[in-house]
């Protein structure tokens, strides 16, 4: 039996006699328990004391990780090896936050030059189309982005410029990523083509869905520009800038194949955020990002936020068996963290293979969903709180969510009161025997107080994990987004799976080919199965 086995009997052996406890117990039992359940990182603060972990699932949990060689595997990373072990690639998104004078290396070769170089070319970029010393074709200053990409190459971007834009940008920018053509109709209306600039992000320069969309922002563009002055409003970023270069784009900013798609807004994918913020912004952005990166690497497991928030998951999702999870970012500027999430963690970790090709011996991803408070509050939350479904809860939890110097009491109260309150009635929950004294208290007679009082009734006893943030600033954003990197690939260390590759997303789109091919010829192929033969022949009408 190996060390990892016996320390994942271990934990589920302790999960199960802590179920017979209830979290809100575990307070008076462990005065120490706050303290180390919380931990400041890179200006964010953890408070994992409402877990559903004793003090001897903690280090149950803390001694699987050790089991796994957390530690060794952060090295392998950082240092460049090849943990994408299908693909035979490294994995270095901290690279692209790194210091210019870092000395990162892809199995052996050096990259922070490169990198450097890559970050310097977008800063000029940036700066010369903010002052208007880059314009378009008609030498007319740009006013509006048009960035056009899919899954990590929209995500990502689309989570800063949310969590960071102004309330009047000088510059609009807009996103496209489904193939649904009301999307590019609706990014479009109201834009002029000669101040309108359009950044294509595809890996591959092979996205079916990318290449689609950009097309028809080229189509749009031509109505208006002669060619000539049409290659200076289209710019792409990928991996294959000769691709880029043939379909149209005038100009085109490369990262590399160490760069995973949904690890990937450090880079150039960020190349529209960078130019509608302004420089300044996207660099406190890295900066943020590179404080979390230190933290991560230098402090102890047990004081470790990603590693902890990792473990948290894994005692829920393999000792309790918690297989969906809630994100609820109690900031409007964080709408899209929980869709960014449901890409980071289930096409990172939803995988059903080990590293060696083995089945699993363990749960993987669980569900991620979610939305802001207090919005989910007014919608899932009934199921959260009294289904019979225990799903675990983050809170994201901003003090500050706008720049306006306000009273906290009549500012941003309001907000994360409600966080507190929900993240407690998780935990407290409240027993029949309250809701019917309540009942009694307000008025209702003994028969009315019986027959209301199970209605009334909350379970409690539920986990979750909140997370604060003074403000929104650039640095706090992009320590957040890394924590919840570093936290993905701690849990696929553990489950002992290949977090960075995704060939469950394969199968799908070589599929769709086969349909537009017969689409293409007027009638379903011979060999397609009934159903999908009678769904074509309905849509083709």
């Amino acid at each position: 039996m190996t060390a990892r086995t016996q320390a994942l009997d271990m934990l589920r052996a302790v999960a199960r006699k802590d179920a017979d406890g209830r979290i809100l117990h575990q307070f008076a039992t462990d005065p120490g328990r706050v303290d180390r359940m919380g931990v400041d990182a890179a200006g964010l603060y953890l408070d994992l004391s409402k877990q559903a972990w004793s003090a001897e699932g903690f280090e149950a949990a803390l001694d699987l990780a050790r089991a796994c060689d957390v530690e060794g595997r952060r090295k392998a990373l950082f240092g460049g090896e090849a943990v994408n072990n299908t693909e035979g690639r490294a994995v270095l998104h901290p690279a692209l936050r790194a210091a210019d004078d870092a000395d990162f290396r892809a199995l052996g070769e050096p990259v922070s030059a490169e990198v450097a170089a890559a970050r310097k070319a977008m800063a000029r970029f940036a700066t010369d189309v903010g002052s208007g010393a880059e314009g378009g074709g008609t030498n007319q200053p740009f006013t509006a982005i048009v960035h056009i990409g899919i899954g990590g190459s929209d995500l990502g971007p689309r989570v800063l410029w949310d969590a960071l834009r102004p309330l009047e940008p000088v510059i609009d920018l807009r996103f496209v990523a489904n193939i649904d053509p009301r999307e590019m109709g609706e990014a479009l209306a109201g834009l002029d083509p000669e101040t309108t600039l359009v950044v294509v992000v595809s890996k591959t320069f092979t996205t079916q869905e990318t290449l689609a969309n950009a097309e028809l922002a080229k189509a749009w563009l031509a109505e208006s520009l002669s060619p000539k002055r049409m290659v200076h409003h289209l710019i792409g970023v990928t991996a294959a800038p000769d691709k880029a270069a043939a379909w149209g784009c005038g100009r085109t900013f490369a990262f590399r194949d160490w760069v995973g798609g949904r690890y990937s807004l450090w880079s150039a994918v960020s190349l529209s955020v960078a130019v509608a913020l302004g420089w300044d912004v996207f660099e406190r952005v890295l900066n943020g990002a590179r404080a979390m990166d230190a933290h991560f690497l230098e402090a102890d497991l047990e004081c470790n936020a990603p590693v902890l928030l990792a473990l948290a998951q894994i005692y829920n999702v393999e000792g309790r068996g918690r297989m969906a999870r809630t994100v609820a970012p109690y900031a409007h500027g964080l709408r899209r963290l929980p869709a960014f999430l449901q890409q980071l963690e289930m096409e990172s970790n939803g995988k059903r293979v080990k590293r060696d090709g083995s089945p699993v011996d363990t749960a993987t991803s669980p569900i991620v969903f979610g939305e802001p408070g207090t919005n989910g509050q007014h919608a899932f939350f009934q199921q959260i709180h009294q289904g019979p479904m225990v799903v675990p809860a983050e809170f994201i939890v901003v003090g500050h969510t706008t720049d306006a110097a306000m009273d906290a009491r009549e500012g941003d109260a309001p907000l994360w009161s409600n966080a507190l309150a929900q993240a407690q009635a998780l935990m407290v929950g409240k027993s029949e025997a309250e809701a019917r004294a309540e009942l009694i208290a307000a008025g209702a007679d003994a028969a009315e107080a019986d027959r209301l009082a199970p209605h009334k009734t909350f379970p409690g006893d539920r986990p979750s994990t909140t997370i604060l943030m003074d403000a929104l600033s650039p640095e706090a954003v992009g320590a957040l987004i890394a924590l919840y990197e570093h936290k993905t690939f701690v849990e696929g260390v553990i489950q002992d799976i290949n977090s960075f590759d995704q060939w469950g997303v394969e199968l799908g789109k070589a599929l769709a080919k086969a349909v537009l091919a017969d689409v293409a010829a007027g009638e379903p192929s011979a060999g397609l199965d009934p159903s999908t033969a009678e769904l074509m022949k309905r849509l083709m009408v």
